[in-house]
């Protein structure tokens, strides 16, 4: 039995004995659900400041280094300051909207990972279209930049918002394609299937390596990292779509594009790395934990997306949409044809 089901089974069969069926499971899930997202938000806490030191270290400066020993609660100060300071709306905003769009943002980065597998059985919804469930959220995601622009009522978080709409869509479709050569390798779009099918070798070391490499760049433009944050460009947009936020609506924003890199890392993980598993199933490194091979993955992933911001200039707009409208969208459909072709006469199993 998987830890979470069993997890779910205890607090069901505890909770039987003062609440009626439906309401000890309710309360289950809610719980499940907060210890995730707090772990998983202080996991981003370390992160985000790891991110930081990669930055620091490449420009052969300290970084944080002051709030805690070696600055490892920085992030926790800066969370703090952000809660208590005084938010500024502008007269001429929607309301409504402009405290609405952070909001949104924050809370469709957290849904996506309802269907993400940190380990084996260690799942919310293990539902057979997850891959589905990823796509139409990161659909979705686009909106709150887009409201949050337009309710600012400024013309420069208004075309940051444009931006972020031409940018965010042109690079889902070749993340779309790129995902399809592999659910073409794995045979389902179960996400902890798409693992398993890479039990006899990794994805990324196969035909669909080339893939790999198109997904962690369109994944930087789809989050909007450096070298493509042409959202957030100073010198163009003053600051980009949050110009006019501050305060938590602006620390929500922030959360919600960290939430989605780390997703974004996630799922590389799962889709070429291999998952839970680990580099050889040989017995020492089978007896690992498979949660410790993900977050190893993960982490590795991250220092990479950390090290593109740290070395990288910054594209032009023309730069970015040409890269991804003329390189990486003949390349993945060309490279679904080869999968496809690749699959009937070699089969799923050969890499």
């Amino acid at each position: 039995m998987a830890l979470v089901d069993f997890y779910i089974y205890a607090c069901r069969a505890w909770l039987g004995f003062v609440l009626p069926y439906p309401w000890a499971w309710i309360l289950s899930q809610v719980t499940m659900i907060l210890v995730f997202t707090a772990v998983l938000l202080v996991m981003l806490a370390f992160l985000l400041l790891f991110d930081r030191k990669v930055w620091a270290a490449v420009q052969m400066r300290r970084g944080p280094n002051v709030v805690g020993a070696f600055g490892l609660l920085q992030s926790f100060a800066d969370f703090f300051k952000f809660m208590f300071k005084e938010p500024i709306i502008p007269s001429g905003a929607n309301k409504g909207l402009f405290l609405f769009a952070p909001f949104l943002t924050l809370t469709l980065a957290l849904a996506a990972w309802a269907v993400v597998p940190v380990a084996d059985g260690w799942v919310f919804a293990d539902i057979n279209v997850g891959v589905l469930y990823l796509l139409a959220i990161s659909s979705l995601g686009v909106y709150g930049t887009i409201i949050g622009g337009w309710a600012s009522n400024s013309k420069y978080a208004f075309l940051s918002a444009l931006r972020a709409a031409a940018q965010m869509v042109s690079y889902e479709v070749s993340i779309g394609f790129v995902i399809v050569t592999v659910l073409l390798f794995a045979g389902s779009m179960n996400l902890s299937d798409i693992v398993r099918a890479q039990t006899h070798g990794w994805f990324a070391f196969s035909i669909l390596l080339p893939m790999f490499a198109v997904f962690f760049i369109s994944a930087l433009a789809e989050t909007q990292r450096p070298p493509f944050d042409l959202l957030e460009a100073e010198s163009e947009l003053v600051a980009g779509f949050m110009v006019e936020y501050s305060s938590t609506p602006y620390l929500l924003f922030m959360i919600g594009e960290y939430v989605n890199i780390v997703l974004m890392c996630a799922l590389m993980t799962i889709f070429f790395l291999g998952g839970w598993l680990p580099p050889v199933a040989i017995w020492p490194l089978t007896a690992v934990p498979g949660i410790f091979w993900f977050l190893l993955k993960l982490v590795f992933l991250f220092f990479l997306v950390a090290m593109v911001k740290a070395f990288v200039p910054r594209y032009r707009y023309d730069q970015l949409m040409r890269l991804g409208w003329k390189v990486f969208l003949p390349l993945s459909l060309a490279w679904v044809v080869l999968t496809a072709g690749w699959v009937m006469l070699f089969g799923r199993g050969t890499m």
